[in-house]
């Protein structure tokens, strides 16, 4: 079973793919979208729909398992992301995945099993389910697997 985590932004998106293979969970992938600062958001929304469609097909995921959004203070941030969650369902509905979605409080409490963790204890908990020798880089990558391998362990 392949799964397809998703850390939403606009200007950022993290993937990571993992394959279940028996009680192992190996990456297959990992990395970021980035658009540049100051396009119009619907060419930024565009290359994010383009570029994650490119790499579900390349990895061939079964499943998506993606951030649901966590509202704070930044309301204007808040919208950007959500245009950009949007855009990557869409990606994963049209590639016939199915689609989960997980709260920070979730990923944290399967990943560290604290749901006060921060990024860095999650990012370690990452490294060490994944068997790497290094955190992945960038961040968002991390939080992106974080995402996958919460839905790994939901299916437990």
């Amino acid at each position: 079973m392949r799964i397809i985590g998703i850390d939403p932004g606009t200007g950022i998106l993290g993937f990571g793919v993992i394959e279940i293979k028996r009680d192992n969970v190996v990456l297959l992938d990992a990395g970021v979208i980035t658009t540049p600062a100051h396009t119009p958001l619907e060419e930024r929304l565009e290359e994010i729909h383009n570029s994650l469609s490119d790499i579900i097909s390349e990895n061939q995921p079964h499943a998506m398992s993606i951030e649901k959004l966590f509202f704070n203070r930044n309301v204007t941030t808040a919208m950007s992301v959500s245009h950009a969650r949007g855009v990557a369902m869409l990606a994963g509905q049209k590639a016939g995945l199915t689609i989960h979605e997980y709260t920070p409080l979730e990923i944290k409490m399967a990943i560290t099993s604290y749901g006060k963790a921060d990024k860095k204890q999650v990012q370690e908990m990452v490294r060490i389910l994944l068997k790497l020798k290094h955190i992945p880089k960038p961040d968002d990558a991390a939080d992106a697997l974080a995402a996958a391998l919460t839905h790994a362990q939901s299916m437990r």
